[in-house]
Formats: structure tokens, C-alpha cells, sequence
């Protein structure tokens, strides 16, 4: 990335004409320099005065670490590794994945959060909050989720409402799965209080281990999963997994890199094989914001 930004480049930045851009440094009110008779930006010094102006709109994707935040999903942890895109994870759910993205800490987030009052899927929690901001909704995949379970139980839970008598491993609070769990605990007239819980698993893989492992007799999870581990599955929704990216950072090279790699045979090969995927709609645009 250069130290110095042309008067063209901080217009697309701050997405303002041009001749804004000369008016903001004729006024002193943005940090500038002149080389050979040309308006000059300093990157840092840019950053910090839209940091201290309370510009967080504005804030550019070189700004944002190359994290991708959210929801884990197994073939998305994957294809970020494969791709060698440079893009690191910090998956802790949906939830925590939304609030570190409006707090600019990654480029993009991961969930799949469904809102009961509409039955659709991700959309009502981005639009209200990040209409603002130029981001985009797309899609990822649809999943098969439901019941991971022990094969050592005599008699198996076929539904939600079996679960009563059971050891279940939870999710974290911020975790789609967990909200998606208790949403389906109350239509069938339990509540999380009523269950026996292990300590959260903060993964999907974690969720599988816990019944491989004996830790709990049953988990919310991924048919991918228990297929990997050959746990019994009973499936119970297919959920929606979208991914929210910051429209500037979809054009750089990190994403750009994982973007061509998702449309690879490899990818394509390792995606027919997974139990409960669906990406025939991938990279299908839901929402775009700002």
C-alpha cells in the first residue's frame, strides 16, 4: 500500500467528489502535504483523522485487519487455509461476529441467524444496522443441522422436545446455533434451564467431539459433522449460512484470492463431498447495503 494517497484515491475513500477533497485541505481540516506542486495524503494521518472525526463509515478496508469473523463453518475454515488468501479467523459466533464487524475489526463476518418473526434468514439483523455502511450480503451455503448423537443410547432423541432427559452440549450465547437452539427448545415448550448442559463448545467440531469424546449425549450440529465422525444424525432444519463482507475489501487481494480459489475444482470437489451442503447459490448477492 502506498504512504501517500492521491487527491482522486482519498476521493474514492471518503466516496466525495474531488473538489470536496480540495476544499477539506485548503481548510486545513485534513492532514495533506504538496510534493512538486501536488496535493499529497498521508495514509496514516488520514486514518487517524477520520478515527478522531467520528468517520467510522468512511474507514477504508486497509484500515480493517484481514480477519474474517462469525460463524465456524468447516468448509469456509478449510477454503480460507487452502486458499493461502492471507485471511486469518476469529470465529466466536454470529453475534460477536456482527458487533466486531460494525466495530471495523475484519473485513467479513459469517452467520446464519434466522429471525422467527419473518422466517428469513440473516437479512433482518444486517439491514437495520449496517444499511449505513457499504457492505454486502452474500450467500455461502444452505446446511443441514440437527441432532449430533451418542450411539451408545439405547433409545435416541427424534426431536427437539426428546431432549429433556439427555446431556447436551450447548453452544456459546453469541452463537447462531445456541439462538437457533433455544429458539426450537420454546416451540417445543422446553426451556434451555430445563436441560442438563455441559459447558459450551465454541466450534462445530468441537460440538461433534463432545459427543464422540463422551462428554454429552447429544449436541446441536452439522450433519458434515457426524457424517465425518459417523455419529448418528437425526436432521431437524436446513439453515442458511450467508457471509457479510465490506464492499472496498471485496476488491483487494486477500479476499479476491479466496474468492477465485471458492470457484476452483478443489473447492467445488470438497464441497460435493460434504453431507448436508448445498452452495449452489454461492456468492448470490441478499443484501447490498449503503
Amino acid at each position: 500500500m502506498p504512504e501517500f494517497l492521491t487527491t482522486r484515491e482519498v476521493a474514492e475513500l471518503l466516496r466525495i467528489k474531488e473538489r470536496k477533497v480540495y476544499d477539506l485541505a485548503a481548510s486545513g481540516s485534513i492532514p495533506h502535504t504538496k510534493a512538486m506542486g501536488k496535493l499529497l495524503f498521508p495514509r496514516d494521518g488520514l486514518h487517524a483523522w477520520l478515527a478522531k472525526s467520528g468517520i467510522g463509515d468512511t474507514v477504508s478496508a486497509a484500515s480493517r485487519p484481514t480477519v474474517f469473523l462469525g460463524s465456524h463453518d468447516p468448509l469456509l475454515d478449510w477454503a480460507l487455509r487452502e486458499s493461502q488468501c492471507g485471511i486469518a479467523s476469529w470465529f466466536d459466533g454470529s453475534c460477536d461476529g456482527l458487533d466486531r464487524f460494525e466495530q471495523a475489526e475484519g473485513l467479513a463476518c459469517g452467520l446464519h441467524l434466522l429471525d422467527p418473526a419473518s422466517n428469513v434468514w440473516n437479512e433482518p439483523f444486517v439491514n437495520p444496522r449496517f444499511g449505513h455502511q457499504h457492505a454486502v450480503l452474500v450467500r455461502w451455503a444452505k446446511r443441514q443441522r440437527g441432532l449430533i448423537v451418542s450411539p451408545a443410547l439405547e433409545q435416541p432423541p427424534t426431536g427437539i422436545a426428546d431432549l429433556q432427559d439427555l446431556t447436551v452440549a450447548p453452544r456459546q450465547p453469541q452463537s447462531g446455533a445456541q439462538n437457533l437452539f433455544e429458539s426450537l427448545l420454546e416451540k417445543a415448550g422446553l426451556s434451555a434451564q430445563e436441560l442438563t448442559m455441559t459447558p459450551p463448545v465454541r466450534t462445530e467440531v468441537d460440538a461433534a467431539l463432545a459427543v464422540l469424546e463422551g462428554q454429552a449425549q447429544v449436541s446441536f450440529g452439522l450433519a458434515t459433522l457426524a457424517t465425518q465422525y459417523r455419529l448418528p444424525f437425526v436432521p431437524i432444519i436446513e439453515e442458511q449460512f450467508d457471509i457479510l463482507v465490506d464492499r472496498r475489501a471485496w476488491f483487494d487481494p486477500p479476499m479476491q484470492t479466496f474468492l477465485n480459489f471458492c470457484r476452483s475444482k478443489e473447492f467445488q470437489d470438497r464441497a460435493a463431498r460434504l453431507t448436508g451442503y448445498d452452495i449452489s447459490a454461492i456468492g448470490q448477492v441478499r443484501y447490498n447495503a449503503g
